[in-house]
């Protein structure tokens, strides 16, 4: 059973990619390190005592509000959610998007801003495209970008 002054990885696991999702199994299964996915709708997890799954009611920051009343300056958050980011790192705690990038005070707000701006030229009926697709290169970013975070977390 993991200690509970042990780190946890929170995964905000409705938008996660799989493919990161399996190198996170594979991180906590090496490390002994928890793991909690929260997510609006059921998905099929790894069974053991060090992975859990919580799934809130649908709604728009259901998910995001549970991870960061449950989180502690010690966990380490996986999302692409920004205005999550924010709190995450607000709260203290550590947070990385799904393509390896460690959200800081700084970036974090900057990204929060951009989005909002994009948002609000796409509400004017301006295409901005989207987010290049998840490819190869990300997967390996996150991999190192996590492998470098869980050694200096465990520690």
């Amino acid at each position: 059973m993991p200690d509970d002054s042990q780190f946890k990885i929170w995964v905000d696991a409705d938008a996660c990619p799989r493919v990161i999702k399996d190198l996170i199994f594979k991180a906590s299964f090496r490390l002994k390190v928890p793991v909690c996915l929260v997510a609006n709708s059921s998905m099929a997890v790894p069974a053991g005592p060090l992975i859990t799954f919580i799934q809130v009611e649908d709604g728009a920051d259901v998910a995001d509000l549970y991870i960061v009343d449950n989180i502690t300056e010690k966990d380490l958050v996986i999302t692409a959610d920004i205005p999550l980011a924010v709190l995450v790192v607000e709260k203290g705690a550590t947070a990385i998007n799904p393509r390896g990038e460690l959200y800081t005070e700084e970036n974090a707000r900057e990204r929060l801003s951009m989005r909002d701006f994009m948002q609000n030229l796409r509400d004017s009926g301006i295409d901005t495209g989207g987010p290049a697709p998840f490819g190869p290169k990300d997967k390996e970013r996150f991999a190192n970008s996590i492998n470098r975070l869980l050694t200096r977390m465990m520690k």
